[in-house]
């Protein structure tokens, strides 16, 4: 099954913990952005708490009965405007609002299972955001994937959290690389989300192999980046 090539791109305390208002203190920040760019992957995953934190406008509140099938909606006509990059959004459930079909200089693009709202999907269609319903209770996040290759054209793609949906791809095996930036710094507090979460406490090891370490004398940061086996 064709897909792009996904990189999880983090910023973590030292203990691995990646609350943004935490990070966001931390020495380090920028190269986080920095190497983001660096990573030449135009296209971001986000979450949908993320999202609802930080980019949308409020709460779908309209007809409940389910899409029920996978589908997924027409390219955006202005898509290569941009060189076709994208803001995925997983909204298992499509609850978000949007103020608009961007996020910045990206497309929203929202993914969704079947049991996401129809009357949802054909809101989205209303403002122009672009979207995938696939699954039946979940996302389908293989099949997001693929049609993310073969339907909209992203080739490369950077998985940017949290850690739920971080874990979601790992165990999902969709997963090329992991790239981490730690900040010199130290969360610590109890039940703080780590760069994965999710899986089974009898979840094998996920094996990596060091691709590059670059460390920041200036920040005290260091990124790290590995290849998945």
């Amino acid at each position: 099954m064709p897909r792009p090539y996904i990189i999880c791109h983090m910023m973590s305390s030292v203990d691995g913990r990646i609350d943004c208002g935490m990070t966001a203190q931390l020495a380090g920040n920028d190269v986080y952005y920095d190497s983001l760019a660096a990573l030449d992957a135009p296209t971001r995953v986000s979450g949908r708490v993320t999202a609802q934190d930080e980019m949308a406008s409020g709460v779908f509140d309209g007809d409940k009965t389910p899409i029920g099938h996978p589908c997924h909606s027409a390219v955006p006509a202005n898509a290569a405007e941009n060189g076709g990059a994208y803001e995925v959004i997983m909204d298992t459930h499509g609850t978000l609002l949007w103020n608009g079909a961007h996020s910045g200089d990206r497309h929203l693009l929202i993914a969704m299972s079947g049991q996401a709202p129809q009357a949802y999907a054909d809101y989205l269609d209303s403002k122009g955001i672009a979207w995938i319903a696939a699954g039946t209770d979940s996302i389908d996040l293989a099949q997001v994937c693929s049609i993310l290759a073969t339907d909209f054209g992203v080739e490369r793609m950077a998985v940017v959290g949290g850690a739920h949906i971080n874990g979601g791809f790992l165990k999902a095996g969709l997963l090329d690389e992991i790239s981490v930036v730690i900040g010199p710094g130290i969360d610590g507090r109890e039940g703080m989300p780590g760069v994965f979460d999710g899986l089974a406490p009898n979840a094998p090891v996920t094996h990596l192999k060091l691709i590059s370490c670059e460390p920041s004398s200036e920040s005290g940061a260091v990124w790290l980046r590995y290849k998945t086996l």
